[in-house]
């Protein structure tokens, strides 16, 4: 089985090449085992990785043209030849691994953790079963980068435009019916750039490997932003 991946070490290279490697297929076998492989015949290849179980979000990059996960993607699906790029829009450290700086900070742009005005009580803060349904589909995010880094408005204004996945976890926490800081969490998302560069073109919900939904989180911030006006 061939696999060409990308290289590119911006402190020797002059520019960014694909190179070919030859590794055995077997049943089975996911593309982070086939990067590892390939990382045993030239030790200089570089890639993020860790769980290998799809749930610390560490290998993600392109793959065929999409941004998927590594180590749950089975080389038996992928068409040949099998191309394994960086995450596209963002700078490229070496080879597979690009600088995420941007990424995290947007996602602390929009306070990811509940905001309470009350005084804390000394037991726990009780959530009815209706409202705790409401999480779901949003909790669940591993911060892999898939979605913002398959969006093109996160291409061009990442230090404006929130991406996906941040928003995605801004409407977790205006949607838990224990947070208390709505309107100064709508406020914050007031202008051009860090709401509103979505244009639902929907990369986001097609790279997800968790299958979540960052377009519809956004739709209903924008919605909760309508009736907050009124």
């Amino acid at each position: 089985m061939k696999i060409s991946v990308f290289r590119y070490n911006p402190e020797t290279d002059t520019k960014p090449r694909m190179q070919t490697f030859e590794v055995e297929e077997r049943p089975g076998m996911m593309l982070r085992e086939a990067l590892l492989e390939i990382k045993e015949q030239d030790e200089t290849f570089a890639f993020r990785h860790s769980c290998g179980e799809g749930v610390c979000g560490s290998d993600g990059m392109n793959i065929n043209g999409k941004n998927q996960l590594a180590c749950v993607t089975a080389v038996a699906d992928l068409k040949r030849p099998i191309q394994v790029r960086p995450f596209p829009g963002r700078p490229v450290i070496r080879d597979l691994v690009v600088d995420m700086t941007q990424f995290y900070e947007q996602y602390r742009n929009v306070q990811p953790y509940l905001i309470r005005k009350d005084p804390l009580p000394e037991e726990e803060i009780l959530q009815s079963p209706e409202d705790r349904d409401k999480l779901d589909g949003l909790y669940e995010c591993i911060m892999c980068g898939c979605c913002s880094t398959a969006c093109p408005s996160f291409w061009w204004n990442p230090e404006k435009f929130h991406g996906p996945q941040a928003l995605l976890q801004s409407w977790r926490f205006l949607a838990d019916s224990r947070d208390q800081a709505t309107e100064e969490r709508l406020d914050a998302l007031e202008g051009p750039y860090a709401l509103f560069r979505c244009h639902t073109i929907m990369n986001c919900v097609e790279s997800c490997p968790k299958g979540l939904n960052p377009t519809k989180a956004i739709g209903l911030i924008k919605e909760l932003m309508v009736e907050k006006s009124m």
